[in-house]
């Protein structure tokens, strides 16, 4: 048997749940919560091995010479970002060079 301290919050969100029919004792919240939280994990674990598959791939890749140049992606990379920026704040460097 497991005893656990609840915060006032939380007694007061499990108290809502019971009174508004939707669960029929506190078992059955728990019982929902601990299968939501074992889904996160499950999607947090599928996510962590997909990422290690996809860092494999990348250093295979790199092992067989197929990388790109780490200046050659900063150049890119400043290039999306000059290019992003002038759209959100628009191209103010025309009318500074005519001042």
């Amino acid at each position: 048997m497991i005893n656990i301290t609840l915060k006032q919050e939380q007694e007061k969100f499990i108290q809502e749940k019971l009174n508004s029919g939707e669960y029929n004792n506190i078992d059955e919240i728990i019982t929902e919560a601990l299968l939501l939280l074992q889904q996160k994990d499950q999607h947090y674990q599928q996510w962590v091995k997909e990422t290690q598959d996809k860092l494999n791939i990348g250093i295979e890749q790199l092992n067989r010479g197929e990388g790109i140049d780490s200046e050659i992606v900063i150049n890119r990379l400043k290039s999306k970002f000059y290019k992003r920026g002038k759209k959100t704040a628009g191209d103010t460097s025309k009318n500074s060079a005519n001042s």
